[in-house]
Order: structure tokens, then C-alpha cells, then sequence
């Protein structure tokens, strides 16, 4: 077995509830997101990859810190901080929100969760948002209490999840729907349970709420999974980018609005609620953007491993934008990437010239996402 003291940078770096047992299982890298280290090898992500799309994978998510918000105006002060209008956002439900500053720019892609009538978690992408929602929290006027609570979810994906989970829980998890949580509890440990994950497979992740039952929670798991196949597993790059999944600081940053992304479906403008960043998405909206978001087909050799830095996008000798997410689908058979470009130059057939460390190649503007478009996949009852 792994010496877990192996791996560090030392104490300001964060070790989730599972990574003792994520060394055991085989992970042999990590990186950091939020101040925590996270596994991003289990040996071959192309394996990973078929892992999760032919049965399912077990990832250690705990990076995924939760802003909790209760308090008597926790829901106005949840709406203050998104422009996705939540007033019909039910108890029991989630949502993919984004959470704007005062010039529209996107300080996180979460995912909210309402457990209970006043009671909100936000489940962060990679950016410090507890310390944004407590500062406007303290100028807001607001009855709310923001805090990080003891939360680290596990990410359970693939299309044999659902048989895993039933392993687990019983036939009753099934009927929870897409988008929905529920409150459970396995052999004395206490859940949350949500049908949401960031795979475009079908998903579900499982909530810790107390970081002591971890290694106990992980060996539970994967006990009930490797009869159906359960491999442990990280998040993976080439199944994500398949499905024009967005990744903060990679895909988008505090530079970037909503509609270069083109997700004008979670801004509401027209809504009666305030929300930070109103007038300036107003703005954005009415004046149209410079840039925008495409899908590429990059043409050459099958990348080796997804993009480090960004690379430069041109046409006719001149930089238009520039390569934010790239990796090989073998599923494809293509390079694909995620693109920022100006928008007069973005249109479907583009082609462009990307500057790679390897050489300059030619690229093409596709539809995205490159794979099941609709997220029937995800979704599937």
C-alpha cells in the first residue's frame, strides 16, 4: 500500500475524508481545486474514460465545498447572488445556477440544493465563493448565516449507478428524478443523495455529512459496486468536454459573462427580484457580445492528454481567441475542444489555425455538445 504522507505540499492543502482510501484503491496523482487535493489518475484516463461510460466509477469529489445558507431571508439572499430565477425552485430540488459580480462577470458555475424551506447549500465549482457570500452577506440587510459546513460529496457515475445505488439503498432510490435530492441514510451513515454529477452519464453524488464516516462510506460502496463492474475513478476530461461541460478557470473566469458561454437560459432579466449584476447583464444583453464560446474539431494526431495551456486560435494571421479545453475522444475518434473566439468569426464550418506546442494544425467549428446533445443520457429515467 501507498505511503498517503507520499503525497503533499504540505498542511494549507486539505486532504478530503477519502483519501486514505483513494491511495489504497490506486490513485497515483493528484491535483487542487478549492484547497483540497483531488485524484486525477488512476493510472489511464482513456480506461477511466470506458470506466464510465460502459458500467461506472466511484470519484472523490470532497473538493466540491458546499456554501451553506440558512437564516429567515436565506432564499431572498440566495436570489441576490444568481440571475437564474429560483422562485420555483422546490424543496428536495437542484439547480445549475451561476453566480455573478456587479459587472456580470461569473464567479462560480454551482449547483444549488434546497434541503428545507430556509436551508440552501451551494456546491462550488473551483473558486472561493464562502468568502464573496459572507462579505455581501454582511452588507446585505439580510437574516442569513453563511458557513462552510462539514459536507463531502462522492461522485457515483455511469450507467450501472443506478444499479449500485439500488444495491445500497433499495429499490425505493429509484424513483428520485434528475435534478432532485433526497436525505438518506446507509447503515448508520448520514446523506444527502442527489441524481446530478459532472459526466453528462448518469449520476448520482452522495453527501457526506460527517467527514468521520469517509473511509467507511468509500469501502461501502465499492463493495456494493465491483459485482456490477464499480471502478474507482476521477472526473473525466474526455467524457466532460464530450458534453460541453464548462470548467472555472479553464472554460470560463471572473472575465467571462453568461452569454459568451451562451447560457442565457440561467439569467432572467425580466424577473422582479434583485439579483449583483443586473444592470450590467442588462447591458451585455442589449449591446450583444465580442466573443463567444464554439466547439473545434482539431484536426493531426490524437492528442496525448487534455491541454495545459490555453492555445492560440487565428485566422487570416490574425489572433481571434483562443483553445480553453482540448483532448482526444477515442469514442470520436477526433480531437475536440472548447473554444473562446470573437463572434463575428464563430459561425458552424469555421475553420481556424491553432497553435499548438507541437505545431500549427487546422481546427473547424462543430456543434456542441459533441456528444448526446439533448442529455438524454443523464436525464434517462
Amino acid at each position: 500500500m501507498a505511503n498517503t504522507d507520499d503525497f503533499g505540499f504540505g498542511t494549507q492543502i486539505r486532504k478530503s475524508p477519502y483519501f486514505d482510501a483513494t491511495v489504497r484503491w490506486g490513485a497515483k496523482a493528484f491535483s487542487v481545486y478549492n484547497h483540497m487535493y483531488i485524484p486525477r489518475d488512476f493510472g489511464n484516463p482513456e480506461q477511466n474514460f470506458w470506466n464510465l461510460i460502459n458500467d461506472a466509477i466511484l470519484c472523490d469529489v470532497a473538493v466540491e465545498r458546499q456554501v451553506e445558507i440558512t437564516g429567515p431571508d436565506a432564499g431572498k439572499f440566495v436570489q441576490l447572488l444568481t440571475p437564474r430565477d429560483l422562485s420555483n425552485l422546490a424543496v428536495g430540488q437542484c439547480k445549475y445556477i451561476l453566480i455573478t459580480n456587479a459587472d456580470g462577470g461569473i464567479l462560480n458555475d454551482p449547483i444549488l440544493l434546497r434541503l428545507a424551506e430556509k436551508h440552501y447549500w451551494i456546491s462550488l465549482a473551483d473558486s472561493d465563493l464562502l468568502f464573496w457570500a459572507q462579505g455581501v452577506a454582511v452588507h446585505s440587510g439580510l437574516d442569513v448565516k453563511v458557513r462552510e459546513p462539514d459536507v463531502s460529496p462522492l461522485q457515483l457515475q455511469g450507467p450501472k449507478s443506478g444499479e449500485v445505488m439500488k444495491a445500497l439503498f433499495g429499490e425505493s432510490i429509484m424513483d428520485l428524478r434528475y435534478y432532485w435530492l433526497r436525505e438518506v441514510n446507509l447503515d448508520g451513515i448520514p446523506l444527502i443523495v442527489s441524481r446530478t454529477g459532472w459526466s453528462s452519464e448518469l449520476g448520482y453524488e452522495l453527501y457526506l455529512r460527517d467527514s468521520a464516516d469517509g473511509n467507511a462510506l468509500w469501502e461501502k460502496i465499492m463493495k456494493a459496486g465491483e459485482p456490477l463492474g464499480l471502478k474507482p475513478g476521477h472526473t473525466s476530461s474526455i467524457r466532460r468536454i464530450e458534453g460541453g461541460m464548462l470548467s472555472y478557470h479553464a472554460d470560463m473566469d471572473i472575465l467571462t459573462n453568461p452569454y459568451e458561454l451562451g447560457l442565457d437560459r440561467l439569467v432572467d432579466l425580466n424577473m422582479e427580484a434583485e439579483f449583483i449584476g443586473k444592470d450590467a447583464l442588462k447591458a451585455i444583453h442589449r449591446n450583444g457580445v465580442a466573443r463567444k464560446q464554439v466547439g473545434l474539431r482539431i484536426e493531426g494526431p490524437a492528442l496525448k492528454g487534455p491541454n495545459t495551456t490555453f492555445w492560440s486560435v487565428q485566422k487570416d494571421d490574425q489572433v481571434v481567441g483562443k483553445v480553453t479545453s482540448a483532448v482526444y475522444s477515442p469514442r470520436l475518434e477526433q480531437n475536440i475542444a472548447l473554444a473562446m473566439v470573437a463572434a463575428e468569426v464563430g459561425e458552424i464550418g469555421a475553420v481556424f489555425s491553432v497553435e499548438m506546442p507541437s505545431g500549427i494544425v487546422k481546427a473547424t467549428v462543430v456543434d456542441k455538445p459533441f456528444f448526446d446533445p439533448k442529455k438524454k443520457i443523464a436525464a434517462a429515467a
